[in-house]
């Protein structure tokens, strides 16, 4: 047992599945939750659109960090680059700033294999 609380993101702009261990610091990886983010609608402003598309965003990002709590590790994966604004969201905030993230570049992939592909990243 890792004693630690470590924790996986699957990512993309628009779907977030989250693994971490059933009794938090031990025990086998578990799907936690899966988030979505709508995004925005047509808006006739690109100025409000944009606006519109970041508060979406860091209310998906909020979502995703409160299935996690007291991060020490986190393994953050997926396509595109919201796992990278992911990982800074997170170094932002006080409660994950002391956390370890890595990140890698995968496909979606269903909760089973991902599932084993963070518990062979921390076992």
């Amino acid at each position: 047992m890792s004693g630690k609380k470590e924790f996986g993101v699957w990512m993309d702009s628009h779907h977030a599945t989250v693994v971490g261990r059933e009794n938090v610091t031990e025990g086998d990886f578990i799907v936690l939750g899966h988030v979505k983010n709508a995004g925005a609608e047509g808006n006739s402003s690109e100025n409000a659109a944009n606006n519109h598309e970041i508060t979406l965003q860091h209310k998906f990002f909020k979502e995703i960090a409160a299935l996690m709590q007291n991060v020490d590790a986190i393994h953050v994966s997926g396509t595109g680059d919201a796992q990278e604004q992911f990982i800074k969201f997170l170094a932002e905030m006080p409660q994950y700033k002391n956390a370890k993230a890595d990140e890698s570049t995968s496909t979606k992939m269903n909760d089973e294999k991902f599932i084993e592909m963070i518990a062979a990243n921390y076992n």
